[in-house]
């Protein structure tokens, strides 16, 4: 599918869907999963070659920002929540040729339309095709800044359920902070977020690296004036990135500290229930020890012969049962 926009009154406005032609005064073309004939019609009105998608998953990230019959190719991967809110990671190609954007996307997302709808209305910043392509990162950073805190938020609430604790008013006494929560889904919620946070993390190096490469780009401008608007746009987007990309390894670290949390915790879990079996084990092995010694069928044991013997028998298996239990129990085993 391809989008054509112009320019009106310091607005961004959308060209009739499908033109035979491409507008003259067309200064961002969108190019979404483009046909054979799109890519064809582009080609040939500006002159360049447009990566397929199959060239886009093959370039390397060291080649991904280059200059070509007179235009700016980079490329950069963009990340979307889809589906079942799983993170999508997809390249994205920014073209600039004389004062055209041209955008070309197999995915879709939320920051494009996010962009255009605010760019429906009059904007100070410049419309032209490099204007538009700053705008438009700022959009992608604006989102991912989003995604970022959205991140943050649920790492916050996990670790509340995994740390949490109630009080009484006296300050002594704990209840059970994880009463009720499943550790392994814990996890599960853990590893989303952890491999979110890491592609957001990529995504955003791969942008910083982009926007470098528009800079150095944008200091050769002939217009001196718009020159200086865009490298001034420029820098602060790059501080924005750094900022967010430093937030993203802090994500990724609490992420990490809170998975081995949660597997400590599985395990301290677990040890208690291997302490419960053991113990019962061993306060029943005496009682155990005695049944068996009067349940053999010898001849000759006085002790079956006592009008006493059986609640003697009792109260040595009950008494050997309590001392174990009282011993631990004064150890600070249970």
């Amino acid at each position: 599918m391809m989008t054509v926009y112009g320019t009106a009154n310091g607005c961004l406005t959308e060209f009739p869907a499908d033109p035979p032609d491409l507008p003259p005064d067309a200064v961002w073309i969108d190019l979404v999963e483009p046909t054979a004939n799109e890519e064809s019609k582009v080609e040939g009105v500006l002159g360049i070659d447009i990566p397929t998608r199959e060239e886009l998953a093959e370039i390397e990230a060291s080649s991904r920002l280059y200059q070509e019959d007179g235009a700016v190719f980079m490329t950069a991967n963009l990340i979307r929540r889809g589906e079942n809110d799983e993170p999508e990671s997809s390249p994205v190609t920014f073209i600039v040729k004389d004062n055209t954007l041209i955008t070309v996307r197999y995915h879709h997302p939320q920051a494009f339309p996010a962009y255009v709808k605010r760019a429906m209305k009059s904007q100070s910043a410049s419309m032209s095709g490099w204007g538009i392509l700053i705008s438009l990162l700022e959009a992608v950073v604006d989102r991912a800044a989003d995604h970022l805190e959205r991140a943050g938020q649920i790492v916050d609430e996990t670790s509340k359920k995994t740390f949490g604790a109630k009080r009484t008013l006296a300050g002594t006494h704990k209840q059970n902070p994880r009463k009720g929560v499943n550790l392994q889904e814990l996890i599960e919620n853990i590893g989303e977020e952890g491999d979110f946070v890491s592609k957001m993390r990529e995504s955003l190096v791969s942008i910083g690296r982009a926007v470098a490469f528009m800079q150095a780009i944008a200091d050769q401008q002939s217009d001196k004036k718009q020159a200086k608007e865009n490298v001034g746009r420029i820098k602060i987007l790059q501080r924005d990135i750094v900022s967010l990309t430093d937030h993203a390894t802090f994500l990724s670290g609490k992420i990490s500290f809170l998975l081995d949390a949660v597997l400590g915790l599985i395990s301290i879990e677990q040890n208690g229930i291997i302490k419960i079996f053991s113990v019962a084990a061993v306060v029943f092995l005496p009682p155990t020890l005695v049944a068996s010694i009067y349940g053999m069928n010898f001849a000759f044991m006085p002790e079956l012969q006592w009008q006493l013997g059986y609640p003697l028998a009792i109260g040595l298996m009950v008494m050997s049962a309590v001392l174990p239990y009282y011993y631990f129990k004064g150890k600070g085993w249970l």
